[in-house]
């Protein structure tokens, strides 16, 4: 189905969703999609009570048959040669999205996606953060202002016990990556 596709898939440190973003580049690599996985280092190399970090990485470079891009100096060919189609970070911490919204690229996935959109390819965003709807709020504001910027739809995943956090509806991973690369932004987004 994605024979010829190139995706790259960025992972920042929000531990408690990888389990469910894990298995969305399962399936885009069984559907043909190359992906080429990237992580911060802290996602890269941060043992939590959700998982081991080494574990995290060898499941990645197992389900997709490539190295998992974790330092500046391997993120910086990504737009030069223009290795990528589309490129996804999911989950996108507050602090990724934050970096992003101000031109920062400290970290692999932060230049994968400057580099990525020197070409003006598409980068989807998987939101997923505590600080959502407080200080991060007017980030996710200038993000959706930008040209080909994305956002998997999102909503509060605890409004009584954590009002200003957001994670992104995972599952509609593919479906928001399929919009994205037409130049469409999938709705609703807000959930």
């Amino acid at each position: 189905m994605y024979n010829g596709l190139t995706v790259g898939f960025a992972m920042t440190g929000s531990f408690c969703t990888f389990k469910k973003v894990i298995p969305e580049i399962d399936n885009l690599s069984k559907k043909g999609a190359n992906v080429l996985p990237i992580m911060s280092n802290t996602a890269a190399t941060t043992d939590t009570r959700f998982g081991k970090a080494e574990d995290f990485v060898n499941t990645l470079e197992k389900i997709t048959g490539n190295p998992v891009i974790t330092t500046i100096a391997e993120a910086e060919p990504i737009g030069p040669k223009k290795l990528l189609d589309i490129l996804i970070v999911a989950p996108c911490t507050g602090n990724s999205l934050a970096k992003l919204a101000n031109g920062i690229a400290d970290t692999a996935v932060t230049l994968a996606v400057k580099s990525h959109l020197r070409n003006k390819r598409p980068v989807v965003l998987g939101i997923s953060s505590n600080d959502s709807l407080g200080a991060n709020a007017k980030n996710i504001g200038l993000l959706l202002s930008r040209k080909n910027i994305y956002m998997i739809p999102f909503g509060q995943d605890d409004c009584i016990e954590k009002e200003n956090s957001i994670v992104a509806h995972f599952d509609q991973t593919e479906d928001t990556m399929c919009m994205a690369l037409e130049g469409n932004q999938i709705q609703p987004m807000l959930i």
